[in-house]
C-alpha cells in the first residue's frame, strides 16, 4: 500500500504542473460548504444570543473571522492528509494531493487566513471569541488531523467537540460570554458528529481501510457501527429536546425537533435492518439536512416567541 501511496503524487505532480495554479484551487482548499455549514451555525448562535437582531457589525466581522479561521484548519487538514487523499477516490484530486499546491505554499495561506481571522476578532469583536476560534482551529487541525485520526476509531466522538464550537463562537461575539444555553447549541452538534460521519465511513469503508485510518466500521465491522448510530441517533433525540426542556424554545421547536429526530431515527433503524452502503449514504445526507433543519427550526421558534 505504501508504494501505492507515494506513486500517486508524483504522476499527478507531472499531469496538474501544466495547468496553471487559480484562485479556485485556494479556494478549494478551505473546504467552502463545510464552512458555510459551520457559518450556518456561528449565525444561529448569534440570533439565538439575545433578544432581537445583533448588530451589523457583529454578524459580518464575527462571521467573517470565524470563517477565515475554520478556512485556515481546514488548508492544514489538506496538508497533513496529502498522501491519505491520494489513496482515497473522494479525495484525491484535491490540490495538495494532486501536487497542484505545495504543502508550504498551503501552509502559507492557512497562516495567512487565520492570521487575518483573529485579527478581526480581536479588533471588531472580541478577545474571547477570538481566543475559543483560535483554540478550535488548534483542536481540529492538531488534535484531530494529525493524532486522533489515525490513532483510534473513536476519532469522530472525541474530536467532534472541536467542529461543535460554532454556535458558541457566535453566542460569545454577541454577549461576549460563555452562558448554558450556547453550550446546549454545542452538546447538539456534539452528539450529531457520530452518526453523521460514521454513516459516510460505512459507505466508503473500504477507502478508509485501504488508507489505513481507523474508522469504526473498519475496525470493528459494519453491525456494530450502525448500532452504535441508532444508539447516538436516540441520544441525539434526547440532547435535542434540552432547549425546549431548559426554556430556551417553544412549541415551535419542539415539534420541529421531534419531526425531525423521529425521521433520523427511523433512517438509523433501516440502516441497522438492511446493512445497504446505500441506505449509509441517504443517512449521511439526511443528517446534514436534519442538522440545518433544526438549527432554523429553533431559530424560527426564538422570533415568534421572544
Amino acid at each position: 500500500m505504501s508504494e501505492q501511496v507515494e506513486a500517486l503524487p508524483a504522476q499527478a505532480i507531472a499531469s496538474e504542473s501544466r495547468t496553471p495554479i487559480s484562485w479556485r484551487d485556494y479556494l478549494e482548499l478551505t473546504k467552502l460548504r463545510v464552512v458555510a455549514l459551520m457559518i450556518l451555525t456561528s449565525v444561529i448562535g448569534m440570533l439565538l444570543a439575545a433578544p432581537g437582531v445583533p448588530g451589523w457589525g457583529v454578524l459580518v466581522w464575527g462571521n467573517l473571522g470565524i470563517a477565515l479561521l475554520a478556512g485556515a484548519a481546514a488548508v492544514v487538514n489538506h496538508v497533513v492528509d496529502q498522501k491519505i487523499d491520494t489513496v482515497m477516490a473522494r479525495t484525491r484530486k484535491r490540490p495538495v494531493a494532486t501536487g497542484k499546491i505545495s504543502p508550504l505554499d498551503a501552509i502559507l495561506f492557512a497562516t495567512i487566513l487565520a492570521g487575518i481571522g483573529m485579527a478581526v476578532l480581536m479588533w471588531q469583536v472580541n478577545h474571547l471569541t477570538a481566543w475559543l476560534t483560535l483554540a478550535s482551529l488548534v483542536g481540529y487541525a492538531g488534535v484531530y488531523t494529525l493524532f486522533l485520526k489515525r490513532a483510534t476509531p473513536q476519532n469522530i466522538t472525541i474530536g467532534g467537540l472541536a467542529g461543535a464550537m460554532p454556535p458558541l463562537l457566535g453566542w460569545t461575539a454577541v454577549t461576549g460570554q460563555v452562558e448554558g444555553h450556547a453550550l446546549l447549541l454545542v452538546l447538539i452538534i456534539f452528539a450529531w458528529t457520530p452518526p453523521h460521519f460514521w454513516a459516510l465511513a460505512i459507505h466508503r469503508k473500504e477507502e478508509y481501510a485501504k488508507a489505513g485510518i481507523p474508522m469504526l466500521p473498519v475496525t470493528h465491522g459494519n453491525k456494530f457501527t450502525e448500532l452504535h448510530i441508532l444508539l447516538y441517533t436516540l441520544m441525539l433525540l434526547a440532547v435535542s429536546l434540552l432547549p425546549f426542556v431548559t426554556g430556551m424554545s417553544g412549541g415551535i421547536y419542539l415539534v420541529g425537533a421531534l419531526a425531525l429526530g423521529l425521521r433520523f431515527l427511523q433512517y438509523a433503524v433501516r440502516l441497522l435492518k438492511g446493512d445497504d452502503r446505500r441506505v449509509a449514504l441517504n443517512t449521511f445526507k439526511y443528517s446534514i439536512t436534519y442538522l440545518m433543519a433544526l438549527f432554523v427550526v429553533l431559530l424560527v421558534d426564538h422570533f415568534v416567541f421572544f
